[in-house]
């Protein structure tokens, strides 16, 4: 019989304290819940807060460039856009240049909603971006992205 494989506890330790994947992961769901708490009395979530944004645009933008700037697929995105959908807050229509396609579009009051939500989203950035201690906000925000 063969000797069981094992990792050992040192090799933990280092994952832990050197894994960029974990770190930004456990930093990104502090953040996830520190904006949810933030928006809660708008009864909106970070991530609804990025998709309305996201489609606070001049034209409707279609389904698919959403998708890659919320860094999702198409098929969790809709899933995501149904709660606003039920609330009124997007409508989804036919592209009218391919009726394949769909265009996403906030309603007025998606609108109004959004423009609520705004200040909160900002208070709390500018309250994580002050602690930060010793860090530039402009760096990281260019290392994030170069890792996306």
């Amino acid at each position: 019989m063969s000797k069981p494989l094992s990792v050992p506890f040192e090799t933990t330790l280092h994952v832990r304290d050197y894994c960029l994947c974990l770190h930004v992961q456990r930093a990104a769901r502090a953040l996830a819940r520190r904006f949810d708490e933030a928006l809660r009395p708008l009864a909106l979530t970070n991530g609804q807060f990025s998709l309305l944004m996201s489609l606070n645009r001049p034209e409707p933008p279609p389904l698919g460039p959403v998708a890659n700037l919320l860094a999702m697929d198409r098929t969790t995105l809709t899933a995501a856009l149904k709660p606003l959908e039920r609330r009124g807050l997007v409508i989804v229509t036919p592209d009218p240049r391919d009726k394949r396609s769909r265009r996403l579009k906030l309603t007025p009051e998606g609108i109004a909603l959004l423009a609520s939500a705004v200040p909160i989203w900002q208070r709390t950035h500018d309250a994580v971006e002050a602690g930060l201690p010793g860090s530039d906000p402009d760096r990281l925000r260019q290392d994030l992205m170069a890792l996306s």
